[in-house]
């Protein structure tokens, strides 16, 4: 989980943010950020409260980790 305390992102937005072309810049960095995690069964949403905060969780299914070492 990553957060922050600014303006958050509105209910509607929410699934919007993750499409490609939207957003002030190129529109691809969530798209791709998705996409790209997506490959691996990893999966990205934004679960912040408006006017208090965005915070993107990112949920990684059991089989698609490892510890390494001792």
């Amino acid at each position: 989980m990553v957060e922050d305390n600014g303006i958050g992102i509105s209910e509607e937005e929410k699934e919007k943010i993750f499409e490609k072309g939207w957003g002030k810049n190129t529109g691809y960095g969530l798209f791709l950020v998705r996409e790209i995690l997506s490959i691996t069964g990893i999966t990205i949403r934004e679960t912040g409260t408006p006017g208090k905060g965005a915070r993107f969780e990112i949920r990684v299914p059991r089989e698609c980790w490892r510890k390494s070492g001792t």
